[in-house]
């Protein structure tokens, strides 16, 4: 008879017994959206055509709690963002300059060549809009590869209204249980130009629950203006200090932005709920990505198309702490010491990584001290016991 310990040990190691499973490319429809699938047997991983969001990655296998996909989908339909006809959405998305973003809105998005509203009335009578150009347009198939030991798509866009291109290599492994990202941007126009270049993992219900959802990183210390500063994981209020790793209650709402741990060479974070068997992790370099903000939204927009329906915590990492447009993190400049945007030269092209990735978890998890890296991919610390989770990303 196996033992609960047994059990456990084999629910960890669940992606390193299926080296056999097939690696699989297809094109397919995931919530009415055209979509670039990646599987491997043990996950499955989708990317939207509209806005380049990889809205999905979820285990294939196990229990149906351990198959959640955390990312979030909206409560409202969504539409191709590049097909956004104002005469016949503004309806549904409203009418402001987020409209665009909102319609197509999925999971992990690309936020380029700015982070947050358009700085001016200017720039949305152009039709420029929230996020900047790169999450609302056209990312097309550049090619496809399966072979033995993984399978990887190439997808790129172009920003015709801004003058850059941008473009990704997603790669899943044969026996892995997330995505290798390669990231690059590169500026059309001769002449260097500053811009926010942030990731924004947006995770939702049923993941995503008031006081259940709970966050772990690597920061260091917050703003918390006019109140002084943070210190991870306390949060500054009004009335004292409170748990920030938790999602916020409901009507509510927080911004928080955090500065990673300088000392380090990768950055980390990992989101679970103790109601699902799994988190999801993901590491980034220190390099260019000083920043995480960790937004949450529980039913207290109520414009369209949100109507105070909308769950999420959004987890974006990257040059820029706040989503203020790229003129006032130009203004501001500098925040706790670091720098607030960054600056793209003249034809360069600029290239960052980062990976996403599931972790199945004990029933008694008790959140992440620490993630480090490990033969074939990561080792997930837990906090106080120490007790190690390994995550599969590369063949060995």
């Amino acid at each position: 008879m196996r033992t609960p310990a047994a059990s456990l040990l084999a629910l960890f190691l669940l992606p390193l017994a299926l080296p056999a499973q097939p690696l699989r490319f297809g094109e397919e429809k995931l919530h009415g959206r055209h979509a670039y699938v990646l599987s491997n047997g043990i996950v499955r991983a989708s990317v939207l055509k509209g806005g380049g969001h990889i809205a999905e990655l979820r285990f294939l296998t196990g229990p149906e709690a351990r198959q959640v996909n955390p990312f979030r989908v909206p409560h409202y339909p969504t539409i191709e963002p590049y097909d956004y006809n104002p005469a016949k959405h503004d309806a549904l998305y409203g009418d402001t300059p987020h409209r665009v973003l909102h319609s197509g809105y999925m999971g992990h998005l690309l936020c380029f060549p700015f982070y947050g509203p358009v700085s001016s009335e200017e720039e949305a009578r152009n039709g420029l809009g929230n996020h900047g150009e790169a999450p609302v347009v056209e990312w097309k198939l550049v090619r496809h590869l399966v072979t033995p030991d993984e399978v990887s798509i190439d997808v790129a866009a172009e920003l015709r209204q801004t003058h850059f291109r941008a473009g990704r290599r997603i790669t899943l492994a044969r026996g892995a249980a997330g995505l290798r990202v390669g990231e690059w941007v590169e500026n059309t126009l001769p002449f260097d130009r500053p811009v926010n270049w942030m990731q924004h993992a947006t995770f939702g219900p049923p993941f995503v629950e008031t006081g259940a959802t709970m966050l772990d990183m690597d920061a260091t210390r917050g703003d918390a203006a006019p109140l002084g500063e943070h210190a991870w994981p306390k949060l500054k209020t009004a009335s004292g200090q409170a748990d920030a790793r938790p999602m916020v209650e409901e009507r509510g709402g927080r911004y928080t932005a955090w500065l990673l741990d300088p000392a380090r060479d990768e950055h980390w974070f990992t989101l679970y709920n103790p109601k699902f068997p799994v988190a999801i992790g993901y590491a980034f370099p220190a390099s260019g990505n000083p920043w995480l903000g960790d937004w949450m939204e529980n039913r207290r927009n109520t414009a369209l198309p949100w109507s105070g329906q909308a769950v999420a915590r959004g987890i974006e990492f990257g040059s820029t702490p706040y989503a203020e447009g790229l003129r006032k993190s130009i203004e501001r400049g500098t925040l706790l010491g670091a720098r607030t945007y960054r600056w793209i030269g003249g034809y360069q092209r600029v290239h960052t990584y980062f990976t996403l990735w599931l972790a199945s978890l004990p029933a008694d998890y008790r959140g992440t001290g620490a993630v480090r890296k490990a033969p074939g991919g990561y080792s997930v610390i837990e906090s106080e016991n120490g007790r190690n989770i390994p995550v599969r990303l590369f063949v060995q």
